[in-house]
């Protein structure tokens, strides 16, 4: 895959978003020009994964004050614009506190507001190269064998994800780059296939062997002895280490304690909410019942059938192996949490 694949960029007047609605099928481009349409490509999943968002939230800013230079729109009304861009999918850290960061420059400017969304962008990138480093590291020398690893992962993680690399994605990456991996079992990541759609494409760019296979499958394929470790992306760390991540996540955290295996867990430092003391606090979001009930807009469950769609789950912290950011790996279910090293 080309290093230089952005999910986000920005193209000076307006932000060019790939559509991961239609992946793997068409590669298209979504031109955002106005908070509206932001706003609803981020909760279509237009844009998606956590740094990805965050990202996305960073230079809804500046569509912001563009528009309201556009339509003649009061600073209190840009700000208001700016909050829905903020909450418009509240489980995932990163959009929150990436439109904060930018917003603390929003008073010098359109240019300083895009200076500080380019730097959040390249911080991710540069955070991501950092945690796959880590990230393999640790896997290789927790794992302890000679031969290449055999990884199983959830959900999108890679540089559809997130600025650029990728998280959990990027250490799967690296460890391909080190001829280190044999082999990666991608879950489908229901309802919406990320697994399947996203992640397939993404290894298939690279030429990593891989199978998918459905989220029901996963615990099997650990406890037969088939995978080494899992490694999986985050939307939001609670300071003891509950992890909220995608729908699927805790099922395959307790198929990896019962095997004996490392369950790492890779995100940025901005995914870890300190305010946030346990998983208990954290937000679920619930998602349209037609994405479980249907398939391919028909009906698959009986008319009288309702939905439950939680978008994410919470894995509790004395299940995470290892999580690792940018400045390294903490060992949480053995006692480093975030909220005592991350300070």
């Amino acid at each position: 895959m080309p290093e230089e694949l952005r999910a986000v960029q920005w193209t000076g007047t307006s932000l060019a978003l790939i559509d991961q609605t239609v992946l793997p099928h068409r590669t298209e481009t979504m031109d955002v020009r106005d908070v509206d349409t932001l706003v609803d490509a981020i909760q279509r999943l237009v844009v998606r994964g956590a740094p990805a968002i965050g990202a996305a939230g960073a230079y809804g800013v500046a569509l912001a004050l563009l528009q309201g230079e556009r339509e003649g729109w009061s600073a209190d009304e840009i700000r208001a614009a700016v909050a829905r861009v903020r909450d418009a999918r509240p489980t995932a850290v990163n959009l929150m506190v990436c439109v904060d960061r930018v917003m603390t420059r929003f008073d010098e400017g359109l240019d300083a507001v895009l200076e500080e969304a380019a730097a959040v962008q390249q911080e991710d990138v540069d955070a991501n190269r950092a945690m796959a480093a880590f990230g393999a590291d640790w896997l290789l020398g927790r794992v302890g064998v000679e031969r290449p690893l055999r990884i199983l992962t959830h959900c999108n993680t890679g540089a559809l994800a997130t600025s650029g690399w990728g998280t959990a994605l990027g250490v799967i990456r690296e460890l391909h780059a080190r001829g280190r991996l044999e082999v990666v079992y991608a879950d489908e990541t229901r309802p919406l296939l990320q697994g399947s759609r996203l992640t397939a494409w993404e290894l298939v760019q690279e030429g990593i062997p891989h199978y998918v296979q459905a989220d029901g499958a996963a615990a099997g394929t650990i406890l037969r002895g088939e995978v080494d470790a899992a490694v999986v992306g985050a939307d939001r760390i609670a300071a003891n280490g509950d992890t909220a991540n995608k729908v699927g996540t805790v099922g395959v955290a307790l198929a990896c304690a019962d095997a004996g295996i490392p369950f790492l867990v890779a995100a940025p430092t901005t995914t870890v909410d300190l305010a946030t003391k346990t998983g208990d606090d954290i937000h679920i979001e619930l998602r349209g019942e037609d994405e479980v009930l249907e398939w391919g807009g028909i009906r698959t469950a009986p008319a009288a059938s309702r939905g439950h769609n939680p978008a994410f789950d919470v894995t509790p912290g004395r299940l995470v192996t290892g999580l690792v950011t940018e400045r390294g790996v903490l060992e949480v279910s053995a006692g480093e949490l975030p909220g005592e090293r991350l300070r």
